[in-house]
């Protein structure tokens, strides 16, 4: 047999291989076939994995609710398909009904700063230094995640705006608010934390990722710069 035969993946162009095409244009570029392709690994002598899900997919009709319902005997009586990989196909298709029966969890959502205040106790509580961290929200103000900026000392913690941007454009984020805490109860902002916020506020306004507050955390309150009219 010919290792240059014109009909292997391995002879495609590299964007044109499913795994290739995958890492290189993402997961929601490859076509139905290419991706059971890649689950199936390898095709026959004369047909790549690709043609083999084809004709695996034209027997149901290009319907994959229809392949959903085939078993492993069904899908092994195709050319180039043993049970080891009908069973790859099965388990996938399965993992997808399930993923469609799961309800997609209902994030939190914030409304004001109480909101946003409840939710990073866990994360702020009985800290005995300071830290400075970020809730990253969608557009409906639904929370993403918090996200750590830095731990300093006592007196003091550092808040890189690079970094802090670099986390809210990497997890999509719509908008943000920030928090520091301050383990000695003192609720007032110093001119410090007035001027980062500003500095912040202005950063968020030309990526279009905008701040939404700032917080100053304590064990028993909070001070929130939207609130005090300051943002």
């Amino acid at each position: 047999m010919s290792y240059d035969n014109p009909r292997k993946i391995l002879s495609w162009a590299e964007e044109d291989r499913p795994r290739e095409k995958l890492m290189l244009k993402g997961k929601a570029a490859l076509s139905d076939a290419e991706l059971i392709a890649i689950l199936i690994g390898s095709g026959t002598t004369d047909l790549t994995a690709v043609d083999v899900s084809k004709i695996i997919l034209q027997s149901v009709s290009n319907n994959l609710n229809d392949l959903a319902r085939l078993s492993v005997k069904d899908l092994s009586k195709f050319k180039g398909i043993g049970e080891a990989k009908a069973i790859s196909i099965v388990s996938a298709l399965e993992l997808g009904r399930r993923r469609k029966e799961q309800d997609r969890p209902q994030r939190a959502r914030v409304t004001c700063s109480r909101d946003a205040y409840n939710e990073m106790i866990p994360h702020l509580m009985d800290k005995p230094h300071e830290e400075f961290w970020i809730l990253l929200m969608n557009r409906a103000n639904e929370i993403l995640r918090p996200v750590q900026i830095s731990a300093g000392g006592v007196s003091g913690t550092v808040a890189d705006p690079k970094l802090i941007f670099k986390q809210a454009i990497e997890h999509l984020a719509s908008s943000m608010i920030l928090f520091h805490n301050h383990p000695s109860g003192n609720l007032t902002p110093s001119q410090a934390d007035k001027d980062l916020t500003r500095k912040l506020k202005d950063a968020g306004r030309l990526l279009d990722i905008p701040v939404l507050d700032h917080l100053i955390f304590t064990d028993k309150s909070y001070f929130s710069f939207a609130d005090e009219g300051l943002l």
